[in-house]
């Protein structure tokens, strides 16, 4: 009976993580007080077992790893702050219904080194956790590219609130999956809010050589919100929508992007050969600052350079504060939002820059030092691309803090909701 009754629970937890997709759970709310976006009405690991994770191991027991590959709803907490060096094989996030809270960590929080993520599965929340990715000493050229991405047709209802990513050799953060599979074949509804996304790494390990990327949301990816981030020195995609894709892009703040800020475009030639015709993207550009940097392009706009776009309350600047050109080549202007969350509150434009500088990243009451610097050349107009995290100190090494957690029996989300308020929202 014993045995019966623990495999009926995990039954039960199992049909607890699937969905029709498009269609969300009733009555669960937004993933967290304040989400704002596409798919924030993901339960996440909401009701799910809590996973503790005690060490700074890149695998095994009670390690993060571990835990993102367990199945079943969870709620992953931390015991431990730290750096984890993953050492060149990317966290894989593949079981869906999962609730990562990096503000549960000790100072200096949870920091992830030389390589990245890709989620692959719905239902899932992360927050306050660092990504640090790096060429991990590798040479130019030689294909190590380490990113963080949302990638694939199961990769939906996807939330990355208040995380930071720096150092990526491909995008920092993307989502993305086959290019050629239609609206059925990729992510739609997920959110990128909060975050710090910064210094994409340019002359690197890349086989392409010059990179630098920020947020790449690749063809069909549908209904992409980004929401009151800090993109900086990143060449390119700060973000950039392709062909078939939608969204909105509201309240961000864009730095020294070099090439393009906010991009909306698709290359004729990928699409050669193909029976279907490509189609502009249609997003909605709220409320965003863009600022030129020691490497942006002369006469660079806001928004461009093809796709149908609906504008309200933006403003770009170059190096000295002029106002310049809002677009670029052959954007389509729209009358009406053709994307917009359910959920999203727009702040003025005035105060954007503001509160992204006080509230971007991860556990921004106890930024680390590469935060902290990449805000504060923000703020102070300074900094540029780099290619290699060597040129900004390297590698962080903090030592491993512990910290016991007293998990409560109930209201887990009201517990950890604490720990978000003491972290910085």
């Amino acid at each position: 009976m014993r045995f019966s009754a623990f495999l009926l629970s995990c039954l039960l937890l199992q049909a607890g993580c699937t969905r029709t997709r498009n269609v969300p759970e009733p009555g669960t709310g937004p993933a967290f007080p304040g989400a704002q976006g596409f798919g924030v009405e993901t339960k996440a690991g909401r009701d799910g077992r809590v996973i503790k994770v005690v060490n700074l191991e890149a695998d095994g027991p009670g390690s993060f790893r571990e835990a993102l590959s367990s199945k079943g709803p969870r709620i992953v907490v931390f015991e431990v702050g730290g750096v984890i060096d993953i050492d060149r094989v990317p966290l894989e996030i593949t079981e869906p219904c999962l609730t990562v809270a990096g503000q549960t960590a000790p100072p200096p929080g949870i920091t992830v080194i030389k390589e990245g993520m890709r989620i692959a599965t719905h239902d899932v929340l992360i927050q306050h956790i660092r990504f640090r990715m790096g060429d991990a000493g590798a040479p130019e050229k030689s294909g190590f590219e380490p990113e963080c991405t949302i990638s694939g047709p199961e990769a939906h209802h996807v939330v990355v609130d208040h995380c930071s990513f720096a150092w990526a050799v491909d995008e920092n953060l993307s989502v993305s999956g086959p290019r050629y599979n239609g609206p059925s074949g990729t992510s739609h509804d997920v959110t990128i809010s909060n975050c710090i996304i910064a210094e994409g790494l340019a002359d690197a390990s890349h086989t392409k050589g010059i990179h630098s990327m920020g947020t790449l949301v690749h063809d069909y990816c549908a209904n992409v919100a980004v929401l009151r981030n800090l993109y900086a020195h990143n060449n390119e995609r700060n973000p950039y929508f392709k062909a078939f894709t939608s969204g909105a892009v509201v309240n961000n703040a864009i730095y020294n992007p070099g090439q393009y800020a906010i991009e909306i475009d698709f290359p004729e030639s990928e699409w050669t050969g193909r029976t279907v015709v490509p189609q502009n993207g249609r997003i909605s550009v709220v409320g965003n600052v863009m600022r030129h940097g020691a490497n942006t392009a002369p006469f660079l706009g806001l928004v461009g350079p093809k796709g149908d776009v609906y504008l309200e309350d933006n403003a770009a600047f170059d190096a000295a504060g002029k106002s310049v050109a809002m677009t670029f080549g052959n954007v389509r202007l729209l009358k009406d939002k053709p994307s917009w969350p359910a959920f999203v509150e727009v702040l003025p434009r005035s105060g954007v820059e503001n509160h992204v500088a006080t509230h971007a990243g991860a556990r921004p009451l106890d930024r680390d030092a590469v935060d902290k610097r990449i805000v504060s050349d923000f703020l102070n107009r300074r900094g540029k691309m780099i290619n290699s995290q060597t040129e900004a100190g390297g590698y962080p090494s903090a030592g491993m803090t512990v910290r016991k957690l007293d998990v409560p029996a109930e209201d887990v989300q009201a517990w950890l909701q604490s720990f978000s308020t003491a972290v910085g929202l």
